[in-house]
């Protein structure tokens, strides 16, 4: 495993790796942020609510 770090440098490495994972971490939360279950900012959004006029209906 010590030979690994003779060939890259650690320091590049673990900022490469942090850049990687914020930018996952963040890529991940906006995706999360434009479906409709998981905006945790806007909550749901409203949807139209389709009623029906029972007082049509045709007799049996």
């Amino acid at each position: 495993m010590w030979r690994i770090w003779l060939i890259f440098d650690p320091r590049r490495v673990l900022v490469a790796l942090g850049v990687f994972l914020l930018v996952l971490a963040l890529l991940i939360h906006f995706i999360l942020l434009s479906t409709d279950r998981f905006n945790w900012l806007d909550g749901p959004r409203r949807t139209a609510m389709v009623t029906y006029d029972t007082s049509q209906v045709m007799p049996t």
